[in-house]
């Protein structure tokens, strides 16, 4: 019994802290990883056309490239000939791949093409 008091023998809570310390540590960057892949990989709205993303961006353009309310919304959605669903769905989409950015008073500004 003597020789197995010689070896080390670590708390059994600091054993599983150290495991999960060493879990998080590899979750992490995966984590990271697939956050980017994801914003990537980020695809305009469905049913929406490459066409239709340059008319929302020209439209947008004419009315200073902003969009906070019905005076905004209206032209744009007259001169792309999109729904009023169609133009949220693009704002929302240039949002999350940050060609666009909310206002602090509201609203959003497009910050792509003639926007820029």
């Amino acid at each position: 019994m003597s020789a197995h008091r010689d070896i080390p023998v670590r708390p059994r809570a600091a054993r599983f802290a150290d495991g999960a310390r060493q879990v998080a540590a590899l979750r992490f960057p995966m984590l990271i990883g697939a956050l980017a892949l994801a914003g990537a990989c980020a695809a305009p709205p469905e049913g929406v056309a490459q066409k239709d993303l340059a008319a929302y961006e020209a439209a947008v353009a004419s009315v200073d490239c902003t969009l906070v309310g019905e005076s905004d919304y209206l032209p744009v959605e007259l001169q792309a000939g999109l729904t009023r669903q169609q133009v949220k769905d693009i704002t929302s989409y240039y949002l999350s791949t940050e060609k666009a950015v909310r206002l602090p008073e509201g609203g959003v500004k497009l910050t792509t093409g003639a926007c820029a």
